[in-house]
């Protein structure tokens, strides 16, 4: 359904307040689906969840996700507030690599959200950070003390957290102006041509799927990608060091599916984690991959308080290392 005509009568952002006039082409929509087709930024269910608690109405009445709309009808929204979760100090694994007074060198294993969201509201990088340190920068918030940038859930590898207000605005300041070494080890599908590259391609949230992001033409934020080919195996992958001097939201998956070559394992941008189960069940051999081999092997800044330049390693996770073994042992197979 096209819904270019709908009216917007009055939008209050404050009070996330909306008001919509149904127009001739959304005749007979269901009513979740014409919601959910007007850029509120929600889920589907989200919504359906918003309609039951009586949150939507139609001409001013309570309705059903299901109400069938006619052209002309009054469609209402109001979005309450987000309630904050108590943050409470919880054991979560991760490894320290270097802490002093200013900041934490941590490296983060897979499968842990940095920073509470919805659907993550505890067990995160933050409530292991609570428990570990009672000091870190108010900045980021109140949930994200100390967070001066992020990992997706499940990339591995090193991340700095700040333990003061002073070291966080030096953190972040380098971060932006690309001051950071950012290096990172990826599995890829494909046999890359050539030794090294660069892309340089804007990236933008997906025009059509909200929690993705996706290279555009116009409209998109700078994003550069730097690459080096470590390694390049029969069986149809590249092991890759990639480099990056911009920071926007998934940028080396992005770049790399859209050059053709997803990283492994990647269940947004790549082959998922079922394609793997499909074709590498062989010779007695089963792999099962749980998330994209993307690991944050190397990390540089200069120290807030000492001034002094210095960079960290974090060694490829284990999970990491049995899938390259089995890829090694596959092209012994061809």
């Amino acid at each position: 359904m096209g819904c270019e005509n709908v009216k917007l009568i009055l939008r209050e952002p404050l009070d996330r307040i909306f008001s919509y006039e149904v127009p001739e082409n959304a005749q007979d929509t269901r009513l979740d689906i014409f919601l959910c087709s007007i850029s509120t930024g929600l889920s589907r269910s989200r919504i359906q969840a918003l309609i039951k608690d009586e949150h939507a109405k139609v001409n001013n009445r309570p309705s059903k996700p299901s109400h069938k709309l006619k052209a002309g009808d009054r469609v209402s929204l109001s979005i309450p507030p987000p309630v904050a979760p108590i943050l409470t100090p919880d054991d979560v694994d991760f490894q320290i690599i270097h802490e002093d007074t200013s900041l934490i060198v941590l490296s983060k294993p897979p499968g842990i959200v940095v920073h509470p969201a919805p659907g993550h509201s505890t067990g995160t990088l933050v409530h292991g950070l609570l428990k570990h340190c009672k000091d870190l920068s108010g900045i980021g918030g109140t949930l994200r003390p100390g967070i001066v940038h992020r990992l997706d859930k499940d990339t591995s590898g090193l991340m700095v957290v700040a333990k003061n207000d002073q070291a966080h605005a030096s953190l972040a300041r380098q971060f932006k102006s690309g001051l950071v070494k950012k290096q990172y080890i990826a599995l890829v599908h494909g046999r890359i041509s050539g030794e090294g590259g660069k892309m340089d391609l804007p990236i933008a949230r997906h025009p059509a799927k909200r929690k993705e992001m996706a290279v555009v033409t116009s409209g998109g934020r700078r994003a550069l990608t730097l690459w080096q080919k470590v390694a390049e195996f029969q069986s149809g992958f590249s092991l890759l060091s990639v480099s990056i001097k911009t920071g926007r939201t998934h940028q080396i998956r992005v770049h790399l599916s859209h050059e053709g070559h997803p990283v492994a394992g990647d269940p947004v941008y790549g082959y998922g984690r079922n394609w793997w189960k499909k074709c590498f069940n062989q010779k007695g051999a089963v792999l099962n991959l749980k998330r994209q081999m993307l690991h944050s092997e190397r990390l540089g800044f200069t120290h807030p308080a000492s001034k002094r330049y210095m960079e960290f390693e974090a060694p490829l996770p284990d999970d990491m290392k049995q899938v390259l073994e089995f890829i090694k042992w596959l092209d012994l197979q061809l």
